[in-house]
C-alpha cells in the first residue's frame, strides 16, 4: 500500500493583499488591504496557487478597522472564527493593536511603521509559522524581512520579494522588546558592521530589514528583470552599495530572478464599469472615439473625436516619474500640434500639479490641457478615451501604467528604462509588431522625439492604426495578466522545492 505524499505547504506572509479567492474562506471578497501592486501580486498568487489545489497559506495583519468596515455581523463572527485559529484554516491573521485601528496599511510615521512590522514579523516567527510548519515561505518587503533569517535557521526554504527598496533599520534590543527572539537566527540578519557577537553587537548595531531578508533569503527576486540588473550594474546612485553587493552576490549564486508584477483583472475595457462606453479588440476604433467625446465633455476640452488625447496617470514626482521633462516641452508640444488640437490630460497628485496648472494659466491652454487630482474612475475613462499614455521615468522598478495602457488600446510613450524596458517595444508597422513609442535619453528632447513618433503613428491611415492597436491590444490583455505572473513565482517555487506543487498535476 503507498502512503500517499501531501502537497507542500506554502506560506505566503505579506502587509497587503487585494483580495482572497472564493472558497478559501467567506470573508474573501472583503480582505481588501491594499497601498500598491504588492497587493495585487499577492492576491494573484494566492489565487492562482488555490484554484491549482496546492496547499496555499497566507499570513496578514489584522487590519480590524478595515476589514469590520466592509463587514455584516454575519461575517464578523467567521472572522471571529479565524482568529481563533481553527486547525485546517489557511487565513492567518497576525494579532496586535499596532494595527488594529489602522485605516491604512502604512502609517504617517516611520516609529508607528516600525511598531506595526515588528507585531507583525513576532506574531509570524512565534505563532503562525509553527501552527502552519510550511515547507516553503514567501516574504515581502521590508515589512517581512526578519523572517527569512528564522526561516534559515530552522533549515525552511524562503523567497524574499523586493517591490519596493525602502527600508528601516532596528537594534536588537528593540527587536527582543517587541518579543522576538532574535538571539535565535541573529547571525543571519544584516547588519551595519560586522557583529563581534550578539551582546557587542545587541544596543549599538543597527539591523536593517530589507538587507536582512535579502541576505538570509534562499532566493530573492524583485519586480522587473531589467531593474535589477541595473541595480547590480550600478546604474541608479539611490541603490545603496550594500544592496548592490548583496544582489550581486545572489545573481551570481544563481539564487536572483526579475518577475513583473501585472494589473489588476479589473482593468479590463469591455467590462469596466467606469467606462461611458465598453469596448473590446474589435470594436476599439468606434467605441473609443465615443468615449473620447464624453471625456472631453466632461473636462472642458475642446470636444474633438480627432483631436489626440496624451494621458499622464503617474504621480507627479520629479525625482522619479520624470515629470519635469514634460514641464519643459508642454507648450511646445501643444503648439506644434495646434490645428491637430492636440490635448494633454493628467489625472495625477504630486508636487509638480501647480507647474503644470501655472502654464496651462499662463498660457491659456484650460480646452487643451486639463490638470485633475487622481481619482480611481477618472484613471480609466482616461485610459479608454486616450490615445497616448505618457511615462518618462528616470527609473521604474516595475511599473503598471505601461502595461494597463495598451489594454484599453492607448500608447505609451515611455523612458526605455527597468520595468518599461521589460514591457514596452517600440512601433514597427511595417513588421506588425511593438506597442509604443520609446526614448533612450533621459531628457526633454527625448521625450519630445518619442510624442512626434506617436504623433507620425497617429496621421496613418485609419485602417492601418485601428489593426495596429487592435493587436496591441489582444496581445496585452495575454501578456500582462496576473495568472503568468502567478505561473512564474510557481516555477520558481517548485525549482526551490525540487518537487511540484500539486502532486500528479505535472
Amino acid at each position: 500500500m503507498t502512503q500517499e505524499i501531501k502537497n507542500p505547504c506554502i506560506l505566503i506572509v505579506t502587509p497587503e493583499v487585494t483580495y482572497l479567492p472564493k472558497g478559501m474562506a467567506t470573508i474573501a471578497s472583503f480582505f481588501r488591504i491594499k497601498a500598491g501592486g504588492l497587493a495585487d501580486v499577492s492576491a494573484a498568487l494566492i489565487s492562482s496557487l488555490f484554484e491549482q489545489g496546492a496547499n496555499v497559506h497566507i499570513a496578514v495583519p489584522d487590519y480590524r478597522a478595515m476589514f469590520n468596515d466592509r463587514m455584516t455581523p454575519l461575517l464578523k463572527e467567521e472572522l471571529r472564527i479565524i482568529r481563533s485559529r481553527m486547525p485546517g484554516e489557511r487565513v492567518h491573521l497576525a494579532e496586535d493593536r499596532a494595527f488594529y485601528y489602522q485605516n491604512s496599511v502604512y502609517a504617517n510615521s516611520g516609529s508607528e511603521n516600525l511598531k506595526i512590522a515588528l507585531a507583525f514579523q513576532r506574531e509570524v516567527i512565534n505563532n503562525i509559522v509553527p501552527q502552519v510548519q510550511p515547507d516553503l515561505i514567501h516574504c515581502n518587503d521590508w515589512m517581512t524581512g526578519l523572517i527569512p533569517a528564522m526561516a534559515r535557521e530552522l533549515g525552511i526554504p524562503s523567497l524574499f520579494t523586493i517591490h519596493n527598496i525602502h527600508t528601516y533599520k532596528v537594534l536588537l534590543d528593540q527587536i527582543d522588546d517587541r518579543g522576538i527572539d532574535s538571539a535565535a537566527f541573529w547571525r543571519n540578519l544584516f547588519f551595519d558592521r560586522p557583529p563581534l557577537n550578539y551582546e557587542e553587537s545587541r544596543h549599538t548595531n543597527p539591523i536593517d530589514f530589507l538587507l536582512s531578508g535579502v541576505f538570509s533569503a534562499h532566493y530573492v527576486n524583485t519586480v522587473s528583470p531589467t531593474f535589477l540588473k541595473e541595480m547590480i550594474d550600478g546604474w541608479h546612485s539611490f541603490v545603496e552599495p550594500t544592496l548592490k553587493s548583496e544582489l550581486f552576490h545572489k545573481w551570481n549564486a544563481g539564487c536572483a530572478v526579475g518577475i513583473l508584477n501585472a494589473p489588476d483583472p479589473s482593468f479590463n475595457p469591455s467590462t469596466d464599469p467606469y467606462l461611458a462606453f465598453r469596448y473590446d479588440e474589435y470594436n476599439h476604433f468606434i467605441v473609443k472615439r465615443e468615449n473620447k467625446r464624453f471625456f472631453q465633455k466632461k473636462l472642458g476640452l475642446i470636444e474633438n473625436p480627432n483631436a489626440p488625447i496624451f494621458f499622464w496617470p503617474s504621480r507627479l514626482d520629479n525625482i522619479q516619474k520624470g515629470c519635469q521633462l514634460l514641464a519643459e516641452i508642454l507648450f511646445h508640444v501643444v503648439s506644434r500640434y495646434w490645428n491637430e488640437q492636440l490635448q494633454i490630460v493628467f489625472v495625477a497628485n504630486g508636487e509638480y500639479q501647480n507647474y503644470f496648472k501655472d502654464i496651462v494659466n499662463h498660457h491659456q491652454l484650460h480646452q487643451r490641457v486639463a490638470v485633475c487630482n487622481f481619482d480611481d474612475g477618472l484613471e480609466r475613462m482616461a485610459y479608454s478615451a486616450s490615445d497616448f499614455m505618457l511615462m518618462p521615468s528616470r527609473f521604474e522598478p516595475c511599473g503598471l501604467p505601461q502595461m494597463i495602457a495598451p489594454i484599453y488600446g492607448s500608447l505609451p510613450v515611455a523612458h526605455d528604462t527597468g520595468g518599461i524596458h521589460d514591457t514596452v517595444s517600440h512601433m514597427d508597422v511595417a513588421n506588425n509588431r511593438g506597442n509604443g513609442f520609446l526614448f533612450q535619453y533621459f531628457n526633454s528632447e527625448g521625450l519630445s522625439w518619442a510624442i512626434d513618433q506617436a504623433m507620425q503613428f497617429y496621421f496613418l491611415p485609419t485602417e492601418t492604426k485601428r489593426v495596429q492597436i487592435g493587436r496591441v491590444m489582444k496581445e496585452s490583455k495575454a501578456i500582462f495578466a496576473q495568472s503568468v505572473t502567478a505561473s512564474k513565482y510557481i516555477d520558481l517555487y517548485e525549482r526551490m522545492l525540487r518537487r511540484p506543487l500539486v502532486n500528479g498535476n505535472k
